[in-house]
């Protein structure tokens, strides 16, 4: 298992360095007037120098690339439930993300900004959560009917 941990998480930070860099592509094209901007102004300004954030910002993200692959082999506890899984993958990705968050300034450094920001990424991961449930479960009843039809034919399922 930790070696399956430690695997999955050097992978995602590679990973979530790209992923980060997809944003900042992203959010350039729809807020910064036709220039590129790799990382928020308050960034820059901590760090002292647009380099000096980009690098912080890439490091972070990838710590965040980390953390959620890693943090993926709980969906392959089959012992446990699904209500014991999601609880304690939000928890650890919530631990992950939130600092990255608040050291990045992706998030206003206020009461109201922490709680805005969690708000919006809990209810991401609901989201995300309620699709792929729904996926997973309309996959199980395919699957269901081809075996049903496969034994009403009297085929080998």
């Amino acid at each position: 298992m930790r070696k399956k941990v430690m695997l999955r998480g050097a992978l995602g930070f590679p990973l979530g360095i790209a992923l980060g860099f997809a944003i900042t592509i992203a959010i350039s094209w729809l807020w910064a007037d036709g220039h590129y901007a790799p990382c928020v102004p308050e960034l820059v300004e901590a760090v002292g120098s647009e380099i000096g954030a980009v690098t912080v910002q890439a490091l972070l993200s990838g710590l965040l690339g980390t953390g959620f692959a890693g943090a993926s082999v709980i969906w392959d506890m089959e012992r446990w439930s699904l209500v014991k899984q999601t609880g304690i993958y939000f928890t650890v990705i919530s631990l992950v993300m939130l600092p990255v968050a608040y050291l990045t300034y992706w998030m206003e450094h206020s009461v109201t900004g922490f709680l805005s920001y969690f708000g919006i990424f809990a209810l991401l991961f609901v989201l995300i959560w309620l699709v792929q449930l729904w996926g997973g479960r309309r996959s199980v009843k395919a699957m269901n009917d081809r075996l049903k039809r496969a034994l009403e034919d009297g085929r080998q399922p």
